[in-house]
C-alpha cells in the first residue's frame, strides 16, 4: 500500500506524523508540503519522497491571488500524485490539503480525511471543503458525528 500524507505547519503536521507512527509497517509513504515550510518537512520519521507545492493561500487573503495559488497547489499536487501513485492520501486539514483532495478523487485514489482534534462542535473550513470529496472522513468527537452523516467517530485518535 502506498499513501501520500498532506502535511501543513504546526498541529497539523504533529496529527499525521503521530498517525503515521501507528499505522505500522508495510506501507509505503510520500509527503506533499508547501514549499516554504521546512518545519513540517523536518519532522518526517517515516522515510518518503517529499513533494513541495505552492502555499493555496496565506494570511492577506487577495481573492484572486488565492484563487491562482490554489490552482496553481492544483496542479502541483496533480504531478505529486501521478508521480507517486498512492492507493490513498491522507491528511489532517492544512488549507493545501483542498486542491491535493479534489485532485486525489479526480484521478481515482481513495481520500482519507482526519478532522483536526481541535474541532469539537464544527468542521474547520478545510473539513467542510474535503467533506463531500472524502471516501472516509474521520472525526475525533462524538458531537461532530451527530452533525454530520458521513463522518466517522473513531475518538481521540492523536
Amino acid at each position: 500500500m502506498k499513501i501520500l500524507a498532506i502535511l501543513g505547519e504546526g498541529g497539523h503536521t504533529k496529527e499525521m506524523v503521530a498517525l503515521i507512527d501507528q499505522l505500522g509497517d508495510g506501507i509505503e509513504y510520500a509527503y506533499l508540503v508547501v514549499r516554504d515550510d521546512e518545519v513540517s518537512a523536518s519532522k518526517i520519521r517515516v522515510p518518503g519522497p517529499v513533494y513541495r507545492v505552492q502555499r493555496p493561500r496565506d494570511k492577506k487573503h487577495m481573492l484572486l491571488l488565492d484563487i491562482w495559488k490554489t490552482l496553481l497547489c492544483g496542479v502541483q499536487s496533480a504531478r505529486a500524485l501521478v508521480s507517486f501513485r498512492p492507493t490513498a492520501i491522507i491528511t489532517a486539514g492544512p488549507s493545501v490539503a483542498v486542491p491535493g483532495c479534489i485532485v486525489a478523487r479526480c484521478l481515482g485514489i481513495r481520500v482519507i480525511f482526519v478532522e483536526t482534534g481541535s474541532r469539537v462542535t464544527a468542521l474547520s473550513m478545510t473539513g467542510r471543503l474535503v467533506y463531500p470529496w472524502a471516501h472516509l472522513f474521520f472525526v475525533q468527537w462524538p458531537e461532530l458525528a451527530s452533525r454530520y452523516p458521513k463522518a466517522v467517530y473513531a475518538g481521540r485518535l492523536f
